[in-house]
């Protein structure tokens, strides 16, 4: 399978379904790499640790950070080390690329919009970006849950082969609209389901033009600053990532069995689809806001993105939705993220009253049960399965 469908993916972990590339990944590290924990009053910290420990051994990923938190307690754990040939254990204030992640912090300010009166979900993107395939009937909604018809920019081949010719390079949102221009509408809107990171960089415009303001700016005023996650960024076009920080590996579109360092690669290929850096110690902030409201939207607001889940357009099912930036799968809301070189997995339990958090500092498929899976939603399944 091309690797160009893999890129920038979701998967169907927490709702979002991708396509990945075949074989197995490189292991990266020993089995035997040093592992730590620390437990507040956590059941089961034993078992989460195992997940932890046996499922890097199994996938061959250098490290992972990750904290699940129940009723009874907080437990944070990590396994492995901070990157490949490095030594030092991955700490919860390691800085790491999230992903797709980025979508639920857009989505999130999408909402606020709505909630101010300065845009409605059933406006056009052609409204505000001509030229887009379906620009003139799929709707912002639409764009947000993945119902709107317009292909990623990933599928362009062109694009592709330029941000691995040159993976440091500074993409600008336009150009990565540009690219899907020439492309067929995937299906009419709301006719099908199709997972697009176009949609989230067309919204990441609408914002910048509702607003007059650069997204990041927007991220950390509406964001960063009031829920204190002082140490999460949108970095623009900068491949710089603070210290410490996780070391990034890739097995993307190299040859068979290889991984490349990819920590500096340029997240401006993802834009408002993906490029944030944060912490788990933000992430766990975030974490509650995006699964309460509290500090971003009011209760209305919130209900209306819970509200938003389709369940009923293939690929979707009874079990496996995707509303505005957040999916449900089984009972778990939340998200992933995949950039090169970086894996995690967000998710709340409303039943249990537990989140689940899992950053991982590799993106390379692994089989279980011969099907290829990504890092962090495989660990993320173990853990929710302990702490069930």
């Amino acid at each position: 399978m091309n690797f160009a469908s893999r890129l920038l993916s979701a998967t169907a972990a927490v709702a979002a379904l991708s396509l990945v590339a075949s074989g197995c990944s490189q292991t990266e590290e020993p089995a035997s790499a040093p592992s730590t924990s620390q437990t507040i009053e956590a059941p089961e910290t034993e078992a989460f640790q195992s997940v932890l420990d046996d499922s890097r051994a199994a996938a061959g990923f250098p490290g992972v950070i990750a904290m699940v938190a129940t009723p009874a307690g907080t437990w944070t754990g990590t396994s492995g080390t901070v990157g490949t040939g490095r030594s030092e254990t991955p700490t919860s204030s390691d800085l790491t690329r999230i992903g797709s992640l980025t979508k639920t912090m857009t989505a999130t300010v999408l909402l606020q919009l709505v909630e101010e009166g300065k845009l409605s979900l059933d406006e056009t993107i052609g409204t505000y970006i001509p030229g887009v395939p379906n620009g003139d009937k799929a709707t912002l909604l639409q764009l947000a849950d993945m119902t709107s018809g317009i292909p990623s920019y990933t599928a362009s081949d062109t694009v592709v082969d330029k941000y691995f010719a040159d993976p440091e390079y500074a993409w600008s949102p336009q150009e990565l609209v540009d690219a899907v221009k020439p492309l067929p509408a995937d299906f009419a809107p709301g006719e099908g389901w199709a997972y697009s990171n176009t949609n989230y960089v067309l919204l990441g415009m609408v914002i910048e033009q509702v607003l007059d303001q650069p997204i990041d700016t927007v991220f950390e005023e509406r964001l960063f600053e009031p829920l204190g996650m002082s140490d999460t960024s949108f970095p623009g076009g900068s491949t710089e990532i603070g210290d410490p920080h996780l070391d990034g590996s890739t097995d993307q579109n190299q040859p068979p069995g290889q991984s490349v360092d990819s920590t500096n690669w340029n997240p401006s290929f993802a834009f408002t689809a993906g490029a944030v850096i944060s912490t788990l110690d933000d992430l766990t902030k975030w974490a509650h806001a995006l699964f309460t409201g509290e500090g971003i939207l009011d209760a209305a607001t919130q209900q209306l993105r819970r509200d938003s889940i389709i369940h009923d357009i293939p690929p979707m099912t009874a079990t496996v939705g995707y509303g505005i930036g957040i999916g449900d799968r089984n009972g778990w809301w939340g998200h992933d993220g995949d950039i090169p070189g970086y894996n995690s997995n967000l998710s709340h339990n409303y039943d249990l009253d537990t989140t689940v958090i899992v950053l991982t500092n590799s993106d390379n498929t692994f089989k279980v049960d011969g099907k290829d899976q990504f890092p962090a939603p495989a660990v993320a399944e173990g853990l929710q399965t302990a702490a069930s």
